[in-house]
C-alpha cells in the first residue's frame, strides 16, 4: 500500500489559513465602507438626477 501524504508542514497550513482569514476580514471591512459610502451618496445622486430632469424639461440644459 502506498503511503502518500502531503508535504506541507502544519505551520505552512496555519499561515495559509490565517492569510485567508485576513483577506476575508479586509473584504468585510471594504464592503461595510462601500455600503456606507453608497448610503451617503444616494440622496445626492437622486438630487442631481432630479435637477437634470427638471432642467431638461424646462429646456435649460
Amino acid at each position: 500500500m502506498l503511503d502518500i501524504r502531503g508535504s506541507l508542514a502544519v505551520e505552512t497550513l496555519l499561515k495559509i489559513v490565517l492569510a485567508l482569514v485576513a483577506v476575508l476580514l479586509v473584504l468585510e471591512i471594504v464592503g461595510i465602507l462601500f455600503s456606507w459610502a453608497v448610503q451617503l451618496l444616494r440622496p445626492l445622486l437622486l438630487l442631481v438626477v432630479g435637477l437634470v430632469v427638471v432642467l431638461w424639461l424646462l429646456d435649460r440644459l
